[in-house]
């Protein structure tokens, strides 16, 4: 596809639009607008919007079809599949005005919410009242709504709980077009034609841009017990997963941490909070939540007999709400620490949760065969496995050519003979999309490449993600 470039003409035309003072086109703005959290990929937008109303929005979409200039919207930039990367430049939509909590209804157990709004500043607004957002990507501190709806985020809670799409009723959204529509009702059921709102979460983008969230609450589970086990085998730690859901048990979270996961997070946030023994080489930090606090005092007590079925070492009971803290600030700043600490790439696999053991293995050989070094951890109870595949002594030209292809692709293999997907919640974004037919037929991804093409005849909207 051929994009027009961005005239003085258009950048006066989204001046009138959302006023001079929301649009940035200087250096410093484009490459602050022209990054995410993904690798150190940079793509330089040629103007910077920020929109604050659903119309603004839909005046600058007309204009992009009319202009023939690509438009990318963009979150917080959190992402680590590159889906709001502006990879043929033109103009970013950045959402971050759209700020607000604008109700939430207690009496019904919803909210709405504009996607501009931080995961972890509503989640702390329902607590206050009693109730219960579940979505917690490890980015929720920073990560904004809307991006989670791209990307149908998930987080520690999903095992129990379920990912952004099974919290979102409706959505109003400014097709690629212009016009503004609402996807759905605010209903629990609703059995009314084709569901768009589905369709719209985890789109990442490429379908139209969320400017309303309508979501489903839950009531805020008075108390939690966290336990973390030592595992001497990291294939024992995987196979325990699945043991746990067998007995019976639910947890609200179970994460797994390789060895090298834990040690490097502790150092890169100087934390002395769990006792590294030599001959331990993955451990399970696990959950479980309700209003008994009774009966999940004998819950966990029960899991943790059965863990006593695999070669463990003592488990660390959290007694304290600081303790707890501790331990998950821990799993959460793992992907922050790899990051820091070694140049590499995260693959998101997902695999059904009793195959888990099988992925680690395979992993583990293709690393060996390609000579890197990876470290696991993951949403162990969903079978979500994040893959950090380390650069080492790879050479620049194995690291940035065909080569790393090649193994991530042996891994995405690997995850579709184990009857699993190359992504559990990062999405495909820019990244991942060459990879599409390894789990996709060619009449699948001739549909959904179809799809694309009603919403957004021009490909003006979030171009060069997921299908290209």
């Amino acid at each position: 596809m051929i994009y027009n470039k961005i005239t003085p003409a258009i950048i006066e035309k989204l001046q009138q639009i959302v006023g001079d003072n929301y649009v940035k086109f200087d250096s410093e703005s484009l490459a602050e607008y022209g990054h995410d959290e993904t690798e150190s990929l940079l793509f330089l937008p040629e103007v910077v919007v920020k929109p604050g109303t659903a119309e603004e929005i839909s005046e600058i979409l007309i204009t992009a079809n009319i202009e023939l200039v690509p438009v990318t919207p963009r979150g917080a930039g959190t992402g680590l599949s590159g889906g709001a990367l502006p990879v043929y430049g033109g103009i970013i939509i950045s959402m971050e005005r759209f700020n607000k909590i604008l109700d939430i209804d207690e009496r019904n157990l919803q909210a709405s919410v504009e996607p501009g709004v931080v995961n972890e500043v509503f989640q702390n607004a329902v607590i206050e009242l009693g109730l219960f957002y579940p979505p917690d990507p490890s980015s929720k501190g920073s990560c904004l709504l809307g991006g989670n709806v791209a990307e149908n985020a998930g987080g520690a809670k999903c095992v129990k709980y379920g990912t952004t799409k099974d919290y979102i009723l409706n959505l109003e959204v400014v097709l690629p077009t212009g016009e503004i529509i609402f996807t759905g009702a605010n209903t629990l059921k609703n059995s009314t034609g084709y569901n768009l709102t589905q369709l719209m979460v985890g789109s990442e983008g490429t379908l139209g841009i969320v400017t309303k969230i309508i979501v489903k609450l839950l009531p805020y589970p008075k108390h939690n017990l966290l336990i973390l086990v030592p595992f001497k085998s990291l294939d024992e730690a995987c196979s325990a997963v699945s043991e746990v859901f067998r007995a019976g048990f639910i947890p609200s979270a179970m994460e797994l941490m390789e060895r090298d996961a834990l040690e490097w997070v502790m150092r890169y946030v100087e934390s002395s909070a769990v006792k590294l023994e030599n001959d331990i080489l993955a451990h399970l930090l696990i959950e479980i939540d309700g209003n008994d606090l009774v009966v999940l005092e004998k819950e966990i007590e029960a899991i943790s007999a059965l863990m006593g079925k695999f070669n463990i070492s003592d488990i660390l009971f959290a007694e304290s709400a600081a303790q707890k803290e501790e331990l998950w600030k821990l799993r959460r700043k793992i992907n922050e620490a790899v990051k820091a600490m070694a140049i590499s790439k995260e693959q998101d696999t997902v695999v059904p949760r009793a195959e888990l053991p099988k992925l680690v293995r395979g992993v583990k050989q293709i690393g060996e065969a390609f000579n890197f070094k990876t470290v696991c951890y993951g949403h162990a109870g969903d079978g979500n496995l994040h893959i950090r595949i380390i650069k080492g002594n790879l050479t620049d030209e194995q690291w940035n050519g065909q080569f790393i292809k090649n193994a991530i692709a042996e891994i995405f293999i690997l995850c579709r003979k184990l009857n699993g997907t190359i992504s559990g919640e990062h999405g495909i974004g820019l990244i991942q999309q060459e990879y599409m037919g390894i789990v996709f037929s060619e009449k699948a991804l001739h549909l959904q490449k179809g799809i694309k093409q009603l919403f957004d005849p021009k490909r003006i909207l979030n171009p060069g993600k997921m299908f290209g």
